[in-house]
């Protein structure tokens, strides 16, 4: 335990140390190898789509696909021109409508994305759905479900429980993970800090602007959502910003955002 302990601490330093959030620079602990977080990803995905079949051939179903498509394509050009090619290169993108009367969407490691059609309602229009899936795409590329995990693992870990868990396969690992995105119950519902939400508004935003979608329509929907009142939020904005804060941070930054517009 004592020998382990010092090795755990310097793997986690170099690890700090050498990852960064694309576009915002900003430094993160991801532990776990992420071929190991799409392996889970890919699993779970598959489970949740067997006990809630897509939706298919509708308009609605192809506006998610079409659109998360152009995202894709908008992401993966964009860390490929930026020598982060390496980020995305082994992503298995799926784009997928599910029957829900939630007001949810989600993306797991690796582009696996569902959006329930609950939601369509509260973003109206394509762009209004780029939004939220370009803000949900974000989460995923910047990697904060590994590095939400790895704190956790941290947190609940110790000394050799925590080598065993960084190995491929751990059943540690494996608990940690269904526990983070709710598989058996909801999925998706890991709960990111205030920082990743705040970090994937603002990725999203250029994610949704590569793709074609004019990004100050984020402000008229976070508006949309802010008139809701004093209404519980969707599960997908539990942890979010306050609709004031959010609104108030996307209007500083659209300036940085608007340079990556591509109109369509």
């Amino acid at each position: 335990m004592k020998n382990t302990l010092p090795k755990i601490l310097a793997i986690i330093f170099v690890l700090v140390a050498c990852n960064k959030v694309p576009i915002t620079g900003r430094r993160q602990m991801n532990l776990l190898p992420e071929s190991q977080m799409m392996s889970m990803s890919l699993t779970s995905y598959q489970d949740f789509l067997k006990q809630n079949p897509p939706v298919t051939n509708t308009p609605d179903a192809k506006m998610v696909k079409d659109l998360g498509g152009k995202i894709q394509v908008a992401v993966t050009q964009f860390m490929n021109d930026n020598k982060m090619g390496d980020r995305v290169k082994d992503y298995q993108w799926e784009f997928n409508l599910v029957k829900s009367d939630e007001v949810n969407a989600w993306c797991m490691p690796g582009g696996k994305v569902v959006v329930y059609s609950g939601l369509l309602p509260v973003t109206q229009d394509e762009t209004g759905l780029a939004i939220v899936m370009g803000h949900e795409i974000a989460h995923a590329v910047a990697r904060h479900g590994n590095e939400r995990m790895s704190q956790m693992m941290v947190q609940q870990l110790g000394g050799m429980a925590l080598e065993v868990a960084l190995s491929e396969k751990s059943a540690e690992t494996q608990s940690i993970f269904m526990t983070s995105y709710g598989v058996g119950s909801t999925l998706g519902i890991l709960a990111y800090s205030r920082t990743h939400e705040t970090e994937a508004d603002k990725l999203g935003l250029i994610f949704a602007a590569m793709a074609g979608y004019d990004p100050q329509k984020a402000i008229t929907f976070w508006e949309r959502m802010a008139a809701k009142g004093g209404s519980k939020p969707p599960e997908f904005l539990s942890t979010h910003p306050s609709d004031a804060t959010r609104i108030k941070t996307l209007q500083d930054f659209m300036p940085e955002a608007m340079k990556y517009y591509k109109k369509k």
